[in-house]
């Protein structure tokens, strides 16, 4: 009896001693606004749909972020709130009432101050949601660190300039309102993650298409001065000039002219005054691409001016950065079916500068091939992250580290798909871990590209430094020695992709720049 007994007696500390070592966070924690409940999945404690402002309706349409509405009693959150309005049918549905947020957190108490990355996503600015399956932060969280994704306003919702907008507020500016709501949501996180166990000293922005370009713009924005640490831009950036007509790449224009753009989209709504457009309902309003007024503008206040005039006069906030880009993005524009087409469109964009454009992106006599296409490329991205880590290089302290993806199958000759590279977006699902070894077009290389990818963006956020032990060692990026890191069947270190090509795409966009956007043909 003494003998079972004492077995009883160790199976009870053991099983306690089991049990404190996978203790989790408690499921309810005090927020902002209220008590809410999660819920613990694979050994995380996950709330999805917290609220972090109060609803951007009625009277606060085409307003900056308020404080958040307090409620009564323990709020569940066990679910995504609805994406923002816009054109489609996003996950999770759709509602003006669009500001809340979602963290994954693998801490087991509200003491461990882990590293914080926040997710901010991608569509055009006129479209997205984090409720998307690929942006599941289950297994980054697990690799240590607390995975948060904000949702912010897109479309004319989140981006509408108008005169009358701006003559009602305080800095006489308006539009910008989804990267209003990004900074609210990285504030939020700064007073709130502490009890989720994270560390509000150790956040890493992150994002990719446009959710990359609002990493840009905010490491370029006052406003978000403070708000994080470190920053990691996928297929971002945001270098280029104003401009009146927009191209990819040259998306930005200044507020008054975005105001005279909100008012061609107040007509179009058959709204004369705000007060009517506001009376609209949100499903009423011209969504989707072509509804216009649906970027971030120049106004002199979230962004203070051209990025890359900012860059080149230090004023910008100075923290380590991780950016690169796809090898074939130029896939998601149309260079034109024909080699006519495209030397047509080069020279209605370039100008004086088309041949030598296209010498520099050469078409064949009768196909467009990927020479071509890195052309739209490299204007929509990769001249941007070069620029952008030429002059951080230059003009700041912090360290730049400058990737290439191109991790892709060798297309038969013959096959639609021969020739073509890592179109947009595809490094999503290998950054976020979401490779299915089971599928049978997943390679070997494919699951070691993720992995490492993965490691060096948790080493990033955790130390500002991608490098860790079992990964190839990641140079910085330097304007004297432009080191680049390949991910295209391995790891390797190369330099910076089609540079020659890149140095002639310069000299237009400095041009254009100089300027100041008024040399437009």
């Amino acid at each position: 009896m003494n003998i079972l007994r004492n077995t009883a007696v160790i199976a009870v500390v053991m099983t306690f001693k089991v049990f404190t070592c996978q203790s989790q966070l408690p499921a309810q924690i005090n927020v902002e606004g209220g008590r809410i409940k999660g819920n613990v999945e694979n050994h995380l404690t996950i709330f999805r749909g917290i609220p972090f402002a109060a609803p951007p309706v009625g009277p606060l349409r085409w307003k900056a972020p308020q404080p958040v509405v307090n409620w009564d009693g323990v709020r569940s959150t066990d679910h995504f709130a609805p994406a923002p309005m816009q054109g489609g049918s996003p996950a999770g549905g759709k509602s003006e009432d669009c500001l809340y947020l979602n963290v994954w957190s693998p801490a087991k108490s509200d003491k461990e101050r882990l590293p914080v990355m926040v997710w901010i996503y991608g569509g055009g600015f006129s479209s997205g949601s984090t409720a998307e399956g690929w942006y599941d932060g289950q297994q980054l969280a697990q690799k240590g660190v607390i995975f948060v994704s904000i949702a912010y306003r897109v479309g004319p919702l989140g981006f509408l300039a108008h005169p009358a907008l701006s003559a009602q507020e305080p800095h006489h500016t308006s539009g910008n309102y989804g990267l209003l709501d990004q900074i609210a949501g990285l504030k939020w996180v700064q007073k709130n993650i502490a009890a989720f166990g994270g560390d509000p000293k150790k956040v890493t922005i992150f994002g990719e298409s446009a959710g990359g370009i609002s990493v840009s713009m905010l490491s370029a924005s006052p406003l978000a001065k403070g708000l994080f640490r470190a920053a990691i831009s996928q297929s971002g950036g945001s270098f280029g000039p104003a401009s009146v007509k927009t191209y990819p790449g040259e998306n930005m224009k200044a507020l008054n002219d975005a105001e005279s753009d909100g008012l061609s989209y107040a007509a179009k709504a058959g709204a004369t005054s705000i007060e009517e457009l506001r009376k609209l309902e949100a499903a009423q309003l011209p969504m989707g691409w072509g509804a216009g007024s649906s970027w971030p503008v120049i106004d002199g206040y979230v962004i203070p001016d051209v990025q890359y005039k900012l860059y080149q006069a230090g004023r910008y906030n100075d923290v380590p950065v991780l950016i690169g880009y796809n090898s074939d993005e130029g896939l998601s524009f149309s260079p034109g079916k024909s080699p006519k087409e495209y030397t047509d469109g080069v020279k209605a964009r370039y100008g004086k500068f088309a041949d030598e454009l296209i010498k520099a992106y050469p078409v064949e006599e009768n196909s467009v091939p990927r020479s071509a296409r890195n052309l739209s490329r490299d204007a929509a991205f990769g001249w941007h992250n070069w620029t952008w880590a030429r002059l951080q290089s230059k003009t700041g302290k912090s360290k730049v580290y400058y990737y290439f993806f191109d991790q892709h199958p060798n297309y038969p000759e013959g096959t639609p798909e021969y020739g073509q590279g890592s179109p947009h977006a595809q490094d999503v699902s290998y950054v976020f871990q979401h490779m299915d070894p089971l599928n049978p077009k997943t390679s070997k290389s494919d699951l070691e590209i993720s992995e490492a990818m993965g490691n060096y963006w948790i080493n990033f956020v955790k130390y500002g430094n991608p490098n860790g032990k079992g990964l190839p060692e990641w140079p910085e990026f330097h304007a004297g020695q432009p080191s680049v890191m390949h991910f295209g069947e391995t790891a390797h270190v190369g330099p910076v992709p089609d540079e020659k090509s890149l140095q002639v795409l310069d000299q237009y966009f400095r041009w254009r720049i100089d300027s100041n956007g008024k040399n437009r043909k």
